[in-house]
């Protein structure tokens, strides 16, 4: 199996990465959040997908982002949502279908875990804080629903789709 390119999605994730480990600092300053678009968050879909944002997730609240196309939850930061990245090609990557969205995971990082939309362009990127009790399946489903709805129809699906076990 083909393995993607992540270069572009990874660049925007790292920046997204600083901004998690510099919320608790800053929280007080302001509640704007700062990121960087990705390259494609000017697409008339990204628009779409970032007015139909909840306001909460998971009892987080959604905050102010300085960055088109991205959406971001919690204080101290737990959730990040970008949209206009990389659009992946087949990977050896595990894949869960939540929402109507299947979603590849991003390989495992200490204090976040990232996934990505699958079969859809723009593609969505969602980085969720391994810290608190967030549900990852309940935040990729409550995303997933909005990503379904406001973007394209998805142009692939995963051919072999994770069992998405519950939360302990």
């Amino acid at each position: 199996m083909m393995r993607a390119h992540y270069g572009a999605a990874r660049r925007a994730l790292i920046a997204a990465v600083a901004v998690l480990s510099l919320s608790g600092s800053l929280a007080g300053c302001s509640n704007t959040v700062a990121l960087t678009p990705a390259k494609n968050a000017n697409s008339p879909d990204c628009a779409r997908v970032t007015v139909s944002l909840p306001d909460s997730i998971e009892n987080e609240d959604r905050r102010w982002t300085d960055a088109q196309g991205t959406g971001a939850w919690g204080n101290p930061l737990s959730i990040i949502l970008s949209c206009g990245v990389e659009a992946p090609g087949p990977a050896a990557l595990p894949c869960f279908y939540l929402g109507g969205t299947d979603w590849l995971a991003l390989p495992h990082e200490d204090d976040l875990q990232r996934m990505i939309t699958f079969g859809r362009d723009p593609a969505v990127e969602v980085a969720i804080a391994r810290t608190g009790d967030l549900d990852f399946a309940s935040v990729l489903e409550r995303l997933g629903g909005v990503i379904d709805t406001a973007l394209p129809g998805a142009s692939a699906a995963c051919t072999d789709r994770a069992e998405v076990l519950e939360s302990p």
